[in-house]
């Protein structure tokens, strides 16, 4: 494995499992590894139609709100 690849795995590691698994997910789909495509739970389904409501509207984060998310995974 080269060193690159091994500190990302290690940041990576360090992160929530479900961020985890969603970085994950995208590798193997970027290096054309077979997976089952995932299936949207109602809940999320519900917050992605929000979601492109609020985006319709022109509803969006502001950048304080955005820096404290990235504050809040330490990036």
């Amino acid at each position: 494995m080269i060193k690159l690849f091994e500190q990302a795995i290690a940041t990576v590691s360090a992160l929530p499992d479900d961020v985890q698994d969603e970085l994950a997910r995208m590798l193997l789909e970027f290096a054309g590894g077979e997976q089952a495509p995932y299936e949207l739970t109602p809940e999320e389904r519900a917050d992605i139609e929000a979601s492109l409501a609020e985006a319709e509207r022109g509803e969006f984060a502001t950048d304080e709100e955005i820096r404290a998310i990235w504050a809040k995974h330490g990036l």
